[in-house]
């Protein structure tokens, strides 16, 4: 099988991807093999918010319509344009993925299998249903496929690289026990927005799609602000009102109680609005329904103190920040070639 081949197969499932975008779903006759995967994804996503209540509708379906929009020909060609590939020994690439997120550990799927190796997959028990349905349907489309996707839920074996995700207690571990094979190992990141009083309403409740998609769960989250001093909270306020119904979901309800009770017994000082919980913290990682916010004195000392600790962070939203900034409203839409942790996923694939 060749570049090419690959290439046409997520094509296809981009295509099948397409179809569900919103509860209509409406099904597209002209995509592959749709007659034989269309209801069963339609199952398969309601397992998925069955299995996980942080697995809504909307947020399943904001990450199809994310992969959908990402597997195009041309997005593809254009990620994979400045690689060489000519693996002539195709090697078993081990994934453990999180599951803090719907279809989180997709971007390594893919990489492993477009740069033409073989795939050992160990999910979350929190995201288990979507991709092995994909993986089915890419063997359908694409038959050189077959014998090349494999998941287990047992202790991984027989495996050449991998590339795991965890926490940083679990990094250690894996460091430990992956010692011997190439590896990628992901630890805990957060990301962070800067801002300096002169935002846009329009710039504000972008960044609230920043902070509160999924929740706040994913390592591209705004969890943290960096402000000037005096800066004035009401116009952010203001602008995330947009998400006020999210209080109502019953999980992310009861973190916000639970955690305004510690804030209030321990007698922090916090502004709140019945959602979220605004709180000065030198930490990156917020609880859910908290954002940590730090002042800065000029944006010079501040570009040296994410410099310094840039391990921490996994994306800066800004406006004229810097040049690696993202632009407010972005970070839940990463393009192919948007690695986590700056790592060239694919660079790897291609050197082991």
């Amino acid at each position: 099988m060749d570049l090419q081949q690959r290439i046409n197969a997520f094509v296809k499932l981009g295509r099948f991807l397409n179809q569900f975008q919103n509860e209509e779903g409406i099904k597209d006759h002209n995509v592959e093999s749709n007659d034989l995967f269309f209801d069963g994804f339609k199952h398969q996503m309601k397992l998925a918010q069955e299995s996980n209540g942080w697995f809504t509708k909307s947020n399943i379906y904001f990450t199809l319509e994310n992969w959908s929009n990402a597997l195009t020909e041309s997005n593809i060609n254009n990620w994979l344009e400045k690689y060489q590939f000519n693996i002539e020994n195709p090697q078993t690439v081990a994934i453990i993925m999180a599951g803090n997120i719907p279809l989180v550990g997709f971007h390594d799927f893919l990489s492993v299998l477009i740069s033409g190796h073989k795939v050992l997959v160990k999910q979350s028990s929190n995201d288990k249903h979507l991709l092995p349905y994909l993986a089915k349907y890419l063997e359908v489309v694409e038959p050189e496929f077959k014998g090349k996707i494999q998941f287990t839920e047992e202790k991984l074996e027989n495996f050449d690289a991998v590339i795991a995700t965890g926490s940083d207690n679990t990094a250690r571990y894996f460091e430990y026990y992956f010692k011997n094979k190439p590896s990628i190992i992901r630890k805990n990141r957060n990301s962070v927005a800067v801002l300096t009083g002169n935002e846009t309403k329009e710039q504000l409740e972008a960044l609230s799609d920043d902070i509160f998609r999924y929740y706040g769960l994913g390592c591209r989250n705004v969890s943290k602000l960096f402000v000037p001093k005096d800066y004035d909270f009401q116009a952010l306020f203001k602008a995330v009102y947009k998400w006020n119904a999210i209080i109502h979901q019953t999980k992310y309800a009861n973190n916000y109680d639970y955690n305004k009770a510690v804030y209030l017994m321990s007698e922090f000082n916090m502004l709140e609005n019945g959602f979220l919980m605004i709180k000065e913290d030198e930490s990156y990682a917020s609880p859910i329904a908290t954002l940590f916010y730090e002042y800065y004195s000029t944006t010079e000392d501040l570009k040296q103190k994410l410099e310094t600790e840039k391990d921490k962070v996994q994306c800066v939203v800004a406006n004229g920040f810097h040049n690696n900034e993202i632009e407010f409203g972005h970070t839940q839409n990463p393009a192919l070639w948007d690695y986590a942790d700056n790592v060239d996923t694919i660079e790897f694939l291609l050197t082991i």
